[in-house]
């Protein structure tokens, strides 16, 4: 009531109300407790920035015209991309994984057309996607699709949204592609585990108590070889910014996990 009455948003509300939940049902066996306490329903169109389909979309579209350029390797490839949405502490993290081989079919349809040893496709498609990807995000302002929200709120202006993707424009973008050190078969091993699992596993979760909820995530900024750090760590957060994270991770229509 107090959130309600101080002008909580909706996701506020239903926020700190799965974790009352949680708190109650999980950690003290009283779920009758909130059984009466229902989440806010607010029918709404979900902001687009560019959706998780588009990003795939692109992604696909660009390494198709870089192949196919007869400079490059003059050929049709084809790719595997997968969609990951989150860090190894269910952070907001959409980005797309893909395996690519080193070749594909020529013109005819008949022949294989094999990249250079060592090297597959030019640094060219860092900037083909940079290009491609600020078209969409300018195409969706521009036919009113993009929400602009909280301290980002200014760039709902035309001017100021163009002069924000200026500075995009012009710096490098990385797309970060390596042949698999352990063959193929690690490489689809590895795949695998973002099409078949959910944001966290139950192995990850380590305790239930009062200041929260326990698990373990992998920092990647420690280097693996790094000396006297640990890349495996432990977190602790409330129940409700747990679910917040992992709600995050959730489908949206459209999209299916296999």
């Amino acid at each position: 009531m107090h959130l309600a009455d101080e002008g909580g948003s909706p996701i506020t509300l239903n926020s700190t109300i799965s974790g009352l939940k949680f708190y109650f049902d999980i950690t003290l066996s009283r779920g009758e407790l909130m059984a009466k306490m229902q989440p806010v329903c607010v029918p709404r169109t979900l902001p687009v920035v560019l959706s998780r389909r588009e990003v795939s979309r692109v992604a696909a579209e660009v390494l198709l015209i870089i192949a196919a350029d007869p400079k490059h390797l003059g050929a049709r490839i084809g790719a595997t991309l997968v969609l990951h949405t989150r860090g190894s502490a269910l952070t907001h993290q959409p980005h797309v994984h893909g395996i690519v081989p080193g070749g594909g079919l020529a013109s005819d349809g008949k022949n294989w057309v094999a990249c250079r040893p060592g090297f597959f496709l030019p640094v060219r498609v860092c900037r083909l996607f940079r290009r491609r990807f600020l078209e969409e995000l300018l195409r969706l302002r521009q036919a009113g699709k993009l929400q602009i929200f909280g301290e980002h709120a200014v760039l709902s202006d035309a001017r100021a949204f163009r002069a924000w993707l200026t500075p995009l424009r012009q710096c490098e973008w990385v797309v970060y592609a390596k042949r698999p050190f352990a063959g193929p078969q690690a490489v689809l091993a590895c795949l695998s585990r973002y099409t078949h699992r959910v944001a966290i596993s139950n192995s990850r979760l380590l305790a239930l108590h009062e200041r929260g909820v326990t698990f373990k995530w992998k920092d990647c900024r420690v280097k693996a070889d790094a000396k006297g750090q640990t890349r495996h760590k432990t977190m602790t957060l409330a129940p409700g910014e747990v679910m917040r994270r992992f709600l995050q991770h959730v489908l949206p229509c459209g999209l299916q996990r296999i």
